[in-house]
C-alpha cells in the first residue's frame, strides 16, 4: 500500500498520465518518478483544492537542500517563458513540487543516485484559488478579455468589422 502525500487536480492528473505514456515509449529515466507520483497522489476536484497546494501554473517558492529560496511557475514547458521564470513539469524538481502542500518537503532521488531535499515554502499564486475567489465574490475569473466588434452576423466569411470601443472615449470621426 502506498501513502498519499500529493494532491492533484484532474487536469494535473491528465497531464502526468499523458507524460507517463509518452516517456514510457522512450524508456525515459523519469518514468519511475512519474509512476511513484501517480501512486502517491489523491485527485481533488479543481474547485476544492486547497490554496496552498502546488498545481499546474502555480507560482511556488521552494528551497533545494539548504539553498536560497527560488520562485518559479510550474509549467508544461518554458520555451516561451523568460529565463528563470518557469519550472517545467518534465524536470525532476517541477515534477516533485506538483501536488505538494506549502511547508511539505520530500527527498527526491535522481537517476545518478544523488538525493536532494525539496521544501515547498509557499504557493504565492494558484489559478484554482484565484478562480474560486472570483466565483465566491460573484465575479468572472480574471483572464483574457474579449474584444468584440459590430454584429458578427453581417460580416462576410473571413471578413472583419471595425473594433468598437464601449468606454465612450473615442473622439469619433468629427475630431479627425
Amino acid at each position: 500500500m502506498t501513502r498519499t502525500i500529493y494532491r492533484l487536480t484532474p487536469k494535473d492528473l491528465a497531464v502526468l498520465e499523458a507524460m507517463l505514456m509518452r516517456r514510457r515509449a522512450f524508456a525515459d529515466v523519469i518514468v519511475p518518478m512519474l509512476e511513484r507520483k501517480l501512486a502517491e497522489s489523491n485527485v481533488v476536484p479543481a474547485g476544492m483544492v486547497e490554496p496552498d497546494i502546488a498545481t499546474l501554473n502555480s507560482r511556488v517558492v521552494f528551497r533545494i537542500n539548504d539553498g536560497a529560496p527560488e520562485a518559479r511557475t510550474l509549467m508544461l514547458g518554458d520555451a516561451s517563458a523568460p529565463v528563470g521564470f518557469g519550472l517545467p513539469l518534465g524536470t525532476w524538481r517541477g515534477l516533485c513540487l506538483l501536488g505538494m502542500r506549502a511547508g511539505q518537503s520530500v527527498v527526491a532521488e535522481r537517476p545518478d543516485g544523488s538525493r536532494e531535499r525539496i521544501l515547498l515554502e509557499d504557493v504565492a499564486y494558484q489559478p484554482e484559488a484565484e478562480h474560486q475567489a472570483a466565483r465566491t465574490a460573484g465575479q468572472r475569473p480574471r483572464g483574457p478579455r474579449l474584444v468584440y466588434s459590430a454584429a458578427g452576423d453581417r460580416w462576410p466569411l473571413g471578413g472583419g468589422g471595425k473594433i468598437r470601443q464601449t468606454e465612450g472615449d473615442d473622439p469619433g470621426p468629427s475630431a479627425a
